[in-house]
Parts: C-alpha cells; sequence; structure tokens
C-alpha cells in the first residue's frame, strides 16, 4: 500500500477492489461563484487576487458529479467511512446522496477561521468551510479524547503551510491528523481520491495507516511526494498529463 498516484482519480478508483479501504478523506472542487456581484470581491490585497487566480487556473472553483464519484467510494469502502470536505452550496447535493438516499448517518464539522478573507459583498464573510462526515454501520467513529470529540476547529488560516507548500486551500494537518485518530485503525488503509498536496496522506503516514492518494495535477503531486517523504509507492499514468483540466 502507501501509494501516490498521478493520474485521473475517477478511473483509478475503477482499479480498486469493492471492500478494501477503511476510511475516505477528501478535499474534491468546491462549486464557487467568482464574479463581482455577490461573488468574491477582493479588497486592495495582491494576496487575495493571487488566490482568485489560483483557484480559477487550477479549476478547484468548479464541481464534480457527486453521486457518480459517491457510488465507487461506497464500492470500494469496506463499510460507508467519509469525510469530505465542501462549500455550503455543495450540501444539500451531498445530503440527498449520502443520507436520503444510502441513508447514512452524518456530522457536519466545521473549520472557523479567524481571519477569513473579506468577501463580504451582498453575503456573510466566508469564514467557515465544512466537512461532512458520513458514514453507514458500526464502529466507524470512536474518539479516543474529549479533545478529539469536538466537531468545530478554530485556528487561523493556514497561510505558512499555503506559502510553503503552494496550494490555494490546503487544509490543516492538525485537523486532519484528528479525523483519521476518530475514525481508523493503526495499519487500516485511508484513501484521498482528491490529493492536493497530500495533507491526508501525510496525516495517515504520521499516525500508522496506510495511505492511498490521487492527484492529477502533476505539480500537486510533486509536492506531495516532498510532503510525504519517504515510505511509498509512486504511480504515474503519463497520458494525464496531457488532459487541459486538471481536477483539483
Amino acid at each position: 500500500m502507501n501509494k501516490i498516484v498521478l493520474g485521473d482519480s475517477y478511473t483509478y478508483l475503477k482499479s480498486i477492489p469493492d471492500h478494501s479501504i477503511d476510511l475516505i478523506i477528501t478535499d474534491p472542487p468546491y462549486d464557487l461563484s467568482i464574479n463581482h456581484n455577490g461573488g468574491w470581491l477582493f479588497k486592495n490585497k495582491g494576496l487575495d487576487k493571487q488566490f482568485q487566480s489560483d483557484i480559477v487556473d487550477n479549476n478547484l472553483d468548479q464541481s464534480y458529479d457527486i453521486e457518480k464519484y459517491g457510488e465507487e467510494f461506497i464500492r470500494v469502502m469496506k463499510g460507508i467511512n467519509i469525510y469530505i470536505w465542501c462549500n455550503k452550496k455543495q450540501i444539500p447535493e451531498y445530503f440527498n446522496f449520502y443520507v436520503n438516499k444510502h441513508k447514512c448517518k452524518f456530522d457536519i464539522l466545521t473549520w472557523h477561521k479567524t481571519n477569513p478573507i473579506p468577501t463580504y459583498s451582498n453575503k456573510y464573510v466566508s469564514d467557515t468551510e465544512y466537512c461532512l462526515y458520513f458514514r453507514k454501520g458500526k464502529g466507524h467513529c470512536f474518539p479516543e479524547s474529549y479533545e478529539d470529540a469536538f466537531t468545530y476547529y478554530i485556528t487561523p488560516l493556514n497561510t505558512k503551510d499555503k506559502k510553503e507548500w503552494g496550494h490555494p486551500t490546503i487544509k490543516p494537518l492538525e485537523f486532519t491528523e484528528r479525523l483519521i485518530r476518530n475514525s481508523s485503525r493503526k495499519t487500516e488503509v485511508v484513501l484521498d481520491p482528491f490529493m492536493g498536496s497530500g495533507t491526508t496522506c501525510l496525516a495517515a503516514k504520521n499516525n500508522g495507516r496506510e495511505f492511498i492518494g490521487v492527484e492529477i495535477n502533476e505539480e500537486y503531486y510533486n509536492i506531495a511526494k516532498r510532503r510525504i517523504g519517504d515510505g511509498y509507492v509512486e504511480q504515474k499514468d503519463e497520458g494525464v498529463l496531457q488532459k487541459e483540466t486538471p481536477e483539483a
């Protein structure tokens, strides 16, 4: 195990055997409106403009087929046990698929940012990101401490990680490690089909879990390689480098 793959995540999912994955933690593309009419409005900060450019250039503002991928996620998991980062616009579709269709239990975990980007034109400031947890069956949620059982995480924007690793939507490593401790056991397999800069894989490695990460963007794939260090197998689909539209 312990593999990172440069390739299309849906194609790679098709190669994973049924009921072989213990936990999925992933950060797929959000469904964002980037405009000047109630969408994102940037105020005099070059960093904000660069952030917007990074999001658009790498298609991180375009959602994916939640049901199509979701059926594959469910097929490869031993039991439904999945954390998915999303924005609020995507929540109804996720609930329709996992709760209404597949009768999952759920929790809504949140990352609250104390210094969010000032995007408040005709809307509330975007200071919260959502991590939806869907599970079915027993034995998937077992926090070992009071602190690990909290459903919210409060920090400033992790600008240090963004600068160091170059991914505009990088998620907190500490919070990801908490999710892994809460919903998997040592030596179990954690999958991230939208690996980005490798946060989930690094968190799994740090906590004695096996991991598989898939990323279509070669730049982010190479960043993940540097971040994770040693102890993994590389797999590259050279054909993917010809694609014009990276997923995440």
